[in-house]
């Protein structure tokens, strides 16, 4: 099949050159979305990196190794630099979502709280893709939410 007569690359194509600018209102409040988030990770990474005990303890209570605290810092501060860099923040948000994903298994896996432990992570990757959902146009149109 021809690129040219493929549905989704015609849309993406045109959704490209249809894409409206973001309005300064939506700008300030994807910024916020965004920023929360990634301020709690960026911290999060850091302190995975500083390794203080209390973070040492509680990773342990969650039944990880100490061994891995350093990578999980690593990887989560890595994945959270590529969200918030606009070139690469779909690609940070996807992986993101997989860190993310992997805290909900970890918090249903040790049976804490639903509202305040389990679904904490949901909350955050809610956040990350609603900012980046409200400041990228070509996000816009490839979900398209109906007002």
């Amino acid at each position: 099949m021809n690129s040219t007569n493929d549905p989704i690359v015609m849309h993406i194509s045109a959704s490209k050159s249809q894409t409206a600018p973001v309005s300064k209102g939506r700008l300030w409040a994807s910024w916020v979305l965004t920023g929360l988030p990634a301020v709690f990770l960026l911290f999060d990474a850091v302190m995975k990196l500083a390794k203080p005990p209390f973070v040492v303890q509680a990773t342990v209570q969650l039944g990880y190794p100490e061994r891995v605290i350093v990578g999980l810092g690593i990887v989560l501060m890595t994945c959270t630099i590529l969200y918030l860099i606009p070139r690469t923040a779909v690609l940070g948000a996807i992986l993101l979502t997989g860190y993310l994903g992997g805290a909900v298994a970890t918090q249903v896996r040790v049976g804490n709280p639903l509202f305040t432990h389990t679904l904490f992570p949901i909350y955050l990757a809610l956040l990350l893709w609603g900012g980046l959902f409200l400041r990228e146009g070509r996000l816009r149109s490839l979900i398209p939410l109906r007002n």
